[in-house]
């Protein structure tokens, strides 16, 4: 195999297939180091208010983290709101669906933004109906020796055990992680939100932490980054590299393949034993503020590039 070379000697990153080569600036932060800043968030308390509601606050008193308290369905809700909720889209896509014409209430088409309507009303949107249950979006930093499973009698822990306070709607885990692999797991109930991050042809981006238990030689590492076979067809990475110049059995690395336990199978491949695996990125979602075993909802602005096809 020939060698590999980059514009600068330096530079110890190694990009996949097809890429150009990358270029090191001087003093510039490493491409995996940000996901190692883990900075400690304040953690939710679960609290009851004076009617016995669930609510969620924050220990540290943080002014910014209001009370979440899960109340009554709101008898009128903003139509672009309903579509939000139905999972189609985002409240201001909505609202530019609204003045197109695509949309219905009762069998009666509504162009005006911010009308208001009622769960009890049949909302259409190109025809089809509309399902307005509440959408949930939770992000949790999973811990070892948790099983991604919603109900398996044989699991003795799983992963819904760790969100099963945060909500009331029935919420289920996109994609998976293996017990022994730690790091980020989203949950929700939108279907088309979860095919969408599950598909292979949006090819959402994932970054990983892996701990070996040798190093990780430059030759096998231009290897993996110019693309390997397995038994179920060929692996492409999009960028791989040492994180610890010093311990270069520390890897990160970077890829949109969702096939089962492809990151142990690729280094299984190579000769190599997999003793740490944690997912530090996920669809542009980070570890940034959320501990080990903690949980978060994502913010309207994080749903919505999710929804619009922004990973990055």
């Amino acid at each position: 195999m020939q060698d590999r070379k980059t514009d600068n000697p330096g530079d110890k990153r190694i990009r996949g297939k097809g890429r150009r080569p990358a270029v090191k600036p001087e003093k510039k932060e490493h491409p995996f180091e940000k996901f190692r800043k883990e900075k400690p968030a304040p953690s939710r308390q679960h609290t009851s208010d004076e009617k016995g509601r669930k609510t969620f606050k924050s220990r540290a008193g943080d002014n910014k983290m209001s009370n979440k308290t899960y109340s009554k369905v709101p008898e009128e809700i903003r139509l672009n709101r309903y579509i939000a909720n139905s999972g189609i889209c985002s409240r201001r896509e909505a609202d530019d669906y609204i003045r197109a014409g695509h949309v219905t209430v009762n069998d009666k088409l509504v162009r005006e933004v911010g009308t208001k309507v009622t769960y009890s009303d049949v909302v259409r949107f190109k025809g089809r109906k509309l399902n307005p249950e509440q959408k949930i979006y939770l992000l949790l930093n999973k811990p070892k020796d948790y099983i991604t499973t919603v109900d398996d009698p044989y699991a003795k822990r799983t992963v819904m055990e760790l969100v099963k306070s945060s909500c009331r709607e029935r919420i289920y885990p996109v994609g998976r992680l293996d017990r022994h692999t730690t790091g980020l797991l989203l949950f929700t109930n939108d279907g088309e939100l979860t095919k969408k991050l599950t598909h292979p042809s949006h090819k959402v981006i994932k970054i990983y932490q892996v701990g070996l238990d040798r190093p990780l030689t430059r030759t096998d590492m231009e290897s993996i980054a110019g693309g390997i076979e397995l038994e179920d067809g060929p692996v492409q990475v999009d960028e791989i590299s040492w994180t610890d110049e010093s311990d270069k059995s520390q890897v990160g690395i970077q890829l949109h393949s969702g096939k089962n336990r492809i990151i142990r199978r690729i280094f299984k491949h190579m000769g190599y034993r997999v003793l740490k695996l944690d997912r530090v990125f996920f669809a542009g979602l980070t570890k940034k503020n959320l501990p080990r075993g903690k949980w978060r909802h994502l913010h309207e602005k994080e749903v919505n590039r999710l929804k619009m096809n922004i990973f990055k």
